[in-house]
This record gives structure tokens, sequence and C-alpha cells, in this order.
């Protein structure tokens, strides 16, 4: 029998706290201001969690969410990732604090790490989890308290991420049920060579710090829209599919300026893209799940819908997913 990979539900979280470009204390520490921030970003806001907030509690809120969209329990759920680059501990995962919590008491939990590529990764390895049979409904969590890796005296990356949570709740169902539904394909890559692009400066074998993000922006930026693009045109060619039969994109939140032109690059229109990057910054991992929350809670994205999913963060990792709704 034939599986598809069907997104049961989804559901996100985010911190009550906001900094915003004019906030006092951000401009105490930095030389920066809101008209400088939103030119090169688009960026308005992003969400803080708040002291005694972890990770795990970002993702677990995201995930009740998910599962009461899906009208399913904990007991319904025998796998669980979560793409994270903050996670609550060295180990054991994320994903196993995540699992205790929520009270799932059978199946697998762990994390991946690939940053703002994350969820592709976590989605595209939950969709071959389910579609060999191996489990029956997956927890796959985008999750990141970003702000606890900042530098927040380096203008070039602390106006830039934010903190919150995505969850999609991915169901086996044989492909006549499904009727068309499903994660369709997905694509992924990384390219070592580029680790000095975008990083954070400690790690437990070699400083045995936590360290900060690091970043050479502009260098980021012109290797994002050429591989990202390449990337969304694979994966549509793989599935027989133009950019014309899209109905929806949801892209990485890092940068307005990048998906513009990726936009452009691929003759997108501007009305297709499910954009909150203005209100919630680049929250790495999350950022795909949550914006794709918004386009279901406000109604665009439709279940039948034909939704193309691009990321790029630090690796350099890289990857698109297509899926229906």
């Amino acid at each position: 029998m034939s599986l598809k990979a069907v997104i049961r539900g989804c559901g996100m979280y985010l911190p009550e706290k906001i900094v915003s470009n004019s906030n006092e204390d951000l401009s105490k520490t930095i030389d920066t201001s809101d008209e400088w921030i939103r030119e090169r970003t688009g960026i308005h806001e992003r969400r803080v969690a708040a002291e005694g907030e972890y990770t795990s509690d970002l993702a677990v809120r995201a995930a009740k969410a998910a599962l009461q969209s899906a009208s399913l329990q904990a007991s319904d759920i025998d796998l669980v990732i979560i793409a994270t680059t903050t996670p609550d501990l060295t180990f054991p995962s994320t994903a196993a604090i995540v699992q205790a919590k929520l009270g799932v008491e059978q199946g697998a939990a762990f994390d991946i790490q690939a940053v703002c590529t994350g969820f592709i990764y976590a989605l595209s390895t939950a969709e071959k989890f389910l579609i060999c049979g191996q489990h029956k409904r997956a927890l796959v969590i985008g999750a990141e308290t970003f702000s606890r890796i900042l530098d927040w005296s380096d203008r070039s990356t602390c106006v830039l991420f934010g903190d919150g949570a995505g969850a999609f709740v991915l169901e086996a169902q044989a492909e006549e049920q499904a009727e068309n539904r499903g994660v369709i394909g997905s694509y992924l890559r990384c390219d070592g060579r580029m680790v000095d692009l975008l990083y954070v400066d400690g790690g437990v074998s070699s400083s045995q710090t936590t360290g900060h993000v690091r970043m050479q922006g502009n260098k980021v930026f012109r290797e994002a829209v050429n591989r990202i693009s390449q990337a969304m045109e694979h994966v549509m060619e793989e599935a027989g599919i133009s950019v014309k039969d899209v109905d929806w994109f949801v892209p990485h939140q890092a940068n307005e300026r990048i998906i513009q032109g990726v936009v452009k690059k691929l003759d997108l229109r501007s009305e297709q893209v499910i954009s909150t990057i203005a209100k919630q910054g680049n929250t790495s991992a999350a950022s795909i799940p949550l914006a794709y929350c918004a386009g279901v809670a406000d109604g665009r994205i439709k279940q039948g819908d034909l939704v193309l999913l691009e990321a790029m963060g630090g690796g350099l990792t890289w990857g698109a997913a297509l899926l229906r709704a």
C-alpha cells in the first residue's frame, strides 16, 4: 500500500515580549534606527522569550495548538522531531524533553540541526519515516530561542532574529485516502565550505561556551537567492509542475530583500507570498511553520492548495519542499 504524509493540523506560539526597532533598550546598546532596519530587512519587531522560558516550552505550546487543530491527543503521536539551533540542553534532545512534557509515551524523538533550513530537513525526514510505514503520526516542530545566542552589541545580527515555535502534525495515509494531499517532494543541500559565512563562535568541543551568532551578511545574501531558487526549481521539476501551478509560497523569513529576490527570479506574484517577517523577524527553524500557520489561520491557505516552502541557513544549508495542504 502506497502512503502519503498528510498535514492533519498546524499550530504556533510566539512569546509575549516584543522588541521593536524603536525599542529604547535597543537604541541604547547599538547605533541603529527603525528606518535603517526596515530599509535593509523589512523587519519592524521581533518576539523574545521570557526569563525561564525555554525552547521546549515554546515547542510544547505550538505542539498543543497543532494537536488541537488536528483533533488528536498526545497518545496519537509516535514520532517527535524538533528542528532547533537553540536546544534546552546539550543532551538529551529538546524533542525528548517535549515528548515528556506532552505526555507522548511511545515512539521516537530526536532533534535536527540545520539552522534556518532545519524545518525543511525535519519535514523531509518525518515524511520518509511515515511513508515507509515505520511511524503513523509525527509532530514536526521548528522552535528557537535565538535571542539567547545574539550579541546585542552587533547590529548586523541582533536586529534580525526573534523567538518562536511552529508545529505540523503529519499523518501517514493511504494514497486513496489522502486525496492527493500531503508532502509531494523535498530537496536538501549543504555546502560546508561556507561555514564561516554564518556560524556561532562557541561550542561544546571547541570552546566549552555557547557563543554568539556571527554573519557575513553581504556574502550570505549573494548566495541565498540563486541557491534557494535552484532548490525550488528542482523540487518543482521532480514533481512535474511549473511555478504557475503553485498557490502559495511560504519562504523562510530571513530578509525581505531575499524573499523579493526569489519572487522576481522565479516570476512569482507578490500576493502569493506568505510573509511574517515584519512582525516576527527571522525565527530560524520556526519561521516556515509560523508563516504557514499564519496563512492557514487567516484563510489564505486552504485544503488542496499547492504550497512551496524554502529556506537557507548556516552550514550553508538550503532546501525546498512542495506539499498539498
